[in-house]
């Protein structure tokens, strides 16, 4: 497997493969890989000829006051998990390879960017089209992976693709979870064990909301107001959101619809976990 430091080889490379008429996949990560960044890179292998995972801790999708000093970077790890599900090259490019001095432009999907994780994260998502437009038009892939446990950042993603007319696919791989039910996420490390068992709450409320779903309640005051009385089961958790929304435009709808997302996210202790599901 080859290593990427620069944004001049890994074009180098990814042309090579096209001329070769190979097919070319990029699976984006900020590292501390896991099942879920597993899944990815194998579905990634199952559509493309080559597959490059990016490995880098972007700092512009951060806050002043969060996790991005102590964001878990495992290089090592990641390379030969990568490695065991079928990459062929990673990208791990220094933050002065994507962000040189003096750097001034960012991509920004109006609107989109404000809601739900965007509400609560502000600048968030635009650090990430940011870097994920630099990993885009770095690796000129045919398809990009991403996991459905960022929903929200899925339809930002996908609305910027859309509008900057990118090559580029955006394939979209269901959740990972846990065997309990919890959603797969690098932040899961931070979690002392009574927290562990406490963030159950959120697959918990999700569940919950398809299984009214299934027996036919659509009123989305009816499913909100469900999974915050399964929260009040834990009252130390701090909830940042629950909503139904239409998820290409993550405006609140009033009635579930096929292709609805119902979304939650909250505090457990000092980590900010998601989760959601697409009904329907």
């Amino acid at each position: 497997m080859e290593i990427f430091h620069t944004v001049a080889a890994l074009r180098q490379w990814t042309r090579a493969a096209h001329r070769g008429g190979n097919s070319v996949a990029l699976v984006p990560t900020m590292g501390a890989l896991h099942a879920g960044h597993a899944s990815l890179i194998r579905a990634a292998a199952a559509s493309c000829n080559k597959v490059v995972v990016s490995v880098f801790v972007n700092p512009t999708q951060f806050g002043p006051n969060e996790d991005y000093a102590s964001y878990p970077r495992t290089f090592e790890e990641d390379s030969a998990l990568a490695l065991a599900n079928g990459a062929n090259a990673i990208f791990a490019p220094a933050v002065e390879e994507l962000y040189p001095a003096g750097a001034a432009t960012f991509v920004e999907v109006e609107g989109l960017s404000n809601r739900l994780d965007g509400q609560s994260r502000p600048g968030h998502f635009r650090g990430v089209t940011t870097v994920v437009s630099k990993l885009l038009i770095a690796a000129e892939p045919d398809r990009a992976f991403f996991g459905q446990k960022d929903a929200a950042q899925v339809a930002v993603l996908r609305r910027m693709v859309t509008d900057l007319r990118f090559a580029a696919e955006i394939v979209v791989c269901p959740i990972v979870r846990e065997a309990d039910g919890l959603a797969l996420s690098s932040r899961n490390r931070y979690l002392s064990p009574a927290e562990r068992t406490q963030a159950l709450i959120l697959s918990r409320a999700v569940h919950q909301v398809e299984a009214l779903v299934a027996s036919g309640e659509r009123r989305s005051s009816a499913l909100i107001a469900a999974a915050r009385a399964t929260f009040a089961a834990e009252p130390t958790i701090r909830v940042d959101y629950i909503e139904l929304v239409n998820w290409a435009t993550l405006q609140p709808v009033e009635t579930a619809a096929s292709g609805s997302l119902f979304a939650v996210a909250a505090w457990v202790g000092t980590t900010r976990l998601i989760d959601n599901t697409i009904l329907g």
